[in-house]
């Protein structure tokens, strides 16, 4: 019988889990993780925002008009962070066109972001890490279970006529380099990405226009304890962009986590070099001085 009562109380604590939904982390600023709806968004202090920028978009009828008939066959997952200026201005829009494309909501899966340091851009359930979602907003279109193609952080065009474009399969989304240099990390692993870094900076890397999508990524990694890819992937990053001081702060202090204070000592002051009166690396190294 204790058995039995035992393993209803999981079930029980199992459902409700798992029909959680609008958690909010009650930060100075709160924010929502997990899966969330339209309602979580329309409750304050979040409808200050949404019920703004929803009102703002004007999607484009005729396109409207065709997303009406050609949308039926999808589902649509969007990640986001209620704390995410980006994430601000395009979920809204996103609703705004499903609604008035009179797409049913139960097909569209809004799942918000962590900010935390050590829970960046996670979700409590993991979604994120299978959908390898790196900036916020990602809207992902799905036919028959499988990804057509997403926008990442905003449209190229509009919600809507991106929409389009993903079903009519002429679609780039923005950070595809990225992505890129994301799916031959998997397929290399750290070690052997690593070995290679010098010919997939001059190529792959070569494509990329700044340093911000490569130092997103790594965090989230490092967050999701993928150390050794995030750690490689901000070497590639310090290779690309030698003048940026931010992949080398960030790459500083993960040599410092890891207790290799000496390169981490070595990119501080290299920081210093591109900016003097770089206040992070100059408290860093007095940091170190200490250890």
């Amino acid at each position: 019988m204790k058995h039995l009562l035992l393993l209803l109380s999981f079930l029980i604590t199992t459902n409700v889990l798992a029909q959680s939904i609008n958690t909010q982390v009650d930060a100075k600023k709160p924010y929502l993780v997990g899966k969330i709806n339209k309602e979580g968004l329309e409750t304050p202090p979040y409808s200050s925002w949404f019920e703004k920028n929803y009102q703002a978009g004007k999607p484009d009828p005729a396109v409207i008009e065709q997303l009406q008939t050609q949308l039926s066959e999808y589902t649509i997952k969007a990640f986001l962070g209620t704390w995410c200026g980006d994430s601000r201005r395009e979920i809204p829009k996103l609703y705004n066109v499903l609604d008035a494309a009179q797409f049913p909501l139960d097909r569209l899966t809004t799942v918000a972001l962590d900010k935390r340091a050590d829970s960046y851009r996670q979700s409590p359930g993991g979604e994120q890490e299978a959908m390898k979602v790196f900036r916020v907003p990602t809207i992902i279109l799905f036919k028959d279970g499988k990804e057509v193609n997403r926008i990442i952080e905003r449209p190229k065009v509009s919600i809507e006529a991106d929409l389009l474009a993903m079903i009519a399969g002429n679609y780039t989304p923005n950070y595809a380099d990225v992505t890129a240099l994301m799916e031959l990390m998997e397929e290399l692993g750290p070690e052997k990405f690593e070995r290679k870094l010098d010919r997939i900076a001059r190529n792959q890397g070569a494509q990329l226009e700044h340093y911000y999508g490569l130092h997103t990524l790594a965090k989230v990694w490092y967050a999701a304890h993928k150390q050794d890819e995030a750690i490689t992937i901000t070497r590639l990053n310090c290779k690309l962009f030698p003048q940026e001081k931010g992949p080398k702060l960030l790459l500083a202090s993960y040599m410092e986590d890891r207790g290799l204070t000496t390169d981490a000592g070595v990119l501080y002051r290299e920081v210093l070099q591109l900016e003097a009166d770089n206040t992070t690396a100059k408290n860093a190294l007095k940091r170190l001085d200490t250890k």
